[in-house]
Parts: structure tokens; sequence; C-alpha cells
């Protein structure tokens, strides 16, 4: 996969906006964003959080004259919640008591100047999934953590990668002591693997870039 990069003002309003992925799992993500864009798809994505990545692949999107689709309940994943370690108080709203993080996507997506290349489903993946009814150059699985909602996660979107198209997994950790924050993913991972309908492209970190090579999941 060519290393393609993001132009700095791109790549400064991923590092701006709140989230957790590290500019080199970025960058990697960038350069499979583009490639599946060039099948003319769209590119989608499962966990939007504030939008970091959804900067990335906007405008990936908006160089193939394509579009970003990004699906999030912008509640918040487990880890996210109130008492764990990823918990950012700042997007809680204050009148229901919960968090919402859709404000600070929208603006992040504003002062990137990427809104017009974005469309955002604000629902829970597997029922987005159910009614999506066309194929995809990119799929990017970074939602919830368990078993239960990588599975699910996989099981909805991974059918809808195009012949070509990459699948891209994130928090990827093979160790089990990562066991509530990757081992999930990982699972996803090999399952894919396992399917024979991917095969792996590339390895950054924790991001892992598979591209379909046959028909299943």
């Amino acid at each position: 996969m060519s290393a393609v990069a993001p132009k700095p003002e791109i790549l400064a309003a991923f590092e701006a906006a709140k989230g957790f992925m590290p500019v080199d799992e970025g960058l990697a993500l960038y350069a499979a964003a583009r490639e599946a864009a060039a099948l003319g798809l769209p590119l989608l994505e499962v966990g939007t959080y504030c939008g970091r990545s959804t900067v990335l692949l906007a405008d990936a999107a908006r160089g193939a004259g394509t579009v970003a689709v990004t699906v999030d309940h912008h509640r918040g994943s487990e880890e996210q919640q109130p008492g764990w370690e990823y918990h950012d108080p700042e997007t809680v709203d204050p009148e229901v008591g919960l968090m919402d993080t859709l404000p600070s996507f929208r603006r992040t997506l504003h002062r990137a100047g990427l809104e017009d290349h974005v469309i955002a489903v604000v629902g829970r993946s597997p029922q987005v999934a159910r009614v999506w009814g066309g194929k995809v150059g990119l799929v990017f699985v970074d939602g919830g953590h368990t078993d239960e909602h990588a599975a699910a996660d996989y099981e909805g979107w991974a059918p809808h990668v195009a012949e070509g198209g990459l699948l891209v997994i994130h928090d990827v950790f093979p160790d089990p002591v990562d066991e509530f924050t990757g081992q999930a993913p990982y699972r996803v991972y090999l399952r894919a693997l396992e399917s024979g309908a991917f095969e792996e492209v590339s390895v950054t970190g924790s991001l892992r870039v598979l591209r379909r090579s046959g028909p299943g999941i």
C-alpha cells in the first residue's frame, strides 16, 4: 500500500480532534482510504466518537469524488462511560446526564472544512447495517470493544465490502493483558482471516488493513 500523506491542514485537524488514534495509525488509515476511494464507492466508518478518524476518511473521499459515511449512537462505548479510563467529562450532556459526542464531532468537521463530504448516521451499528443497501469500498471497524459489539459490527458490515475493497480493524491487541480494550477486535481480525474472504494488507500498531479476496465473511 502506497504511503500517501494528507495535507498538513488535514493532519492538523486530525491531531486537534478528540480521540485516541495515534498519528502512525492515522496515516495508515488514510493510505487505505485513499486506495479504497478509487473504487468510487462510499467509505464507511463504525464508531465516530468526535470525528478524529472521520477527518481522514472524509478527505480521502473528497479527493475521489465519493463520500464518507460514519455510524455512531454518540452515547459512547463501554470504556468511555463515567468511571472508566477513557471517559471525558466534556462529552457529557449536562441536561440529560449522558454522553453526547455529536456536537464535538460536528465541530471537528466544521473546523476541517469537510462537512459536505460526510454523511453522519446517528444510530446503532447493527440496526443501520440491516437497512444499508449497497456496497462500500472500505469498512473501518472502530466501535464497541466487547465481543458482542465487535462481532455485530463485523457481521453487519463486512458483507458490504466490495470485491477488492478494504476492511480496516482498529484496536487489535493480541496480548491477553488487553482483554477489554483489544481482544474482541483481535478475535474479529482472526475470524476475518480464517474466513478466506479477506487477506492481510498491512499492520500498523493496532490497525489492521485487510482486502476482500473472496466471498463471505
